[in-house]
């Protein structure tokens, strides 16, 4: 399934969404430009289970240096279809949560999902040497959010039935649950597999960035703004 638009248009104009996506981007040319350097700059900002359990590191590096490749990599992306894929759920689920919270509350719960998806990549594959990029985790925490304060929105969707697309309207509750549901018994496939990816998929990231922003979103919801006439 492949969302196209939602149905609940923002009051707000979404800056930090927009910087979200600037950044994102410009990071992305950044990674074109490096050439043969690119695998070095992955290595030491994307995110590798191991290395978080090795005693080694633990004694040679500070909690800042050990913890910040889970912020970098949110902004680190494996090839063009990775980041438009990212960029266009950003793009769609996120101007209503940044309503929601405002500019600045939102882009901390951004940083906050990544950090729990993060997390769960790590404790569900601590002997993975992968390294795992991407902002997904963080946009799943979006997505959880939004699941939890606009469950009744329409998502107009693109659906492959076949070997034809439908468009089809579908209610945000049943799109983000069948999404949920589909990283959830992938990532259970991957449990024991000693890797922490399959098919370049970090699931459960995608998993506990979603679980993230429900807990954040409870946390931290403002007020619904009234609409301006």
């Amino acid at each position: 399934m492949i969302p196209l638009k939602d149905t609940i248009p923002s009051e707000r104009y979404p800056i930090a969404t927009i910087f979200l996506i600037m950044a994102n981007v410009s990071v992305f040319f950044y990674e074109l430009s490096l050439g043969r350097q690119l695998s070095e700059l992955v290595k030491f900002a994307g995110v590798v289970p191991a290395r978080f359990f090795d005693p080694r590191l633990h004694l040679s590096q500070g909690l800042l240096v050990r913890y910040f490749p889970i912020f970098t990599s949110l902004f680190l992306h494996g090839g063009w279809v990775h980041l438009l894929g990212n960029m266009l759920y950003l793009w769609i689920f996120a101007d209503n949560i940044e309503d929601r919270l405002g500019h600045l509350k939102f882009l901390i719960f951004y940083l906050l999902c990544g950090l729990g998806a993060g997390l769960a990549h790590i404790f569900a594959n601590p002997t993975s040497s992968v390294p795992s990029i991407g902002a997904s985790g963080a946009i799943a925490g979006i997505l959880g959010a939004y699941f939890i304060l606009y469950p009744k929105s329409r998502i107009i969707t693109l659906v492959p039935i076949f070997f034809f697309f439908q468009i089809i309207e579908l209610p945000a509750f049943i799109f983000l649950a069948v999404w949920f549901i589909m990283q959830f018994f992938s990532g259970v496939l991957t449990l024991g597999a000693g890797t922490a990816q399959t098919g370049g998929i970090a699931w459960w990231a995608h998993i506990g960035g979603f679980l993230s922003g429900i807990f954040f979103i409870l946390l931290l919801k403002g007020k619904k703004h009234r609409r301006r006439s």
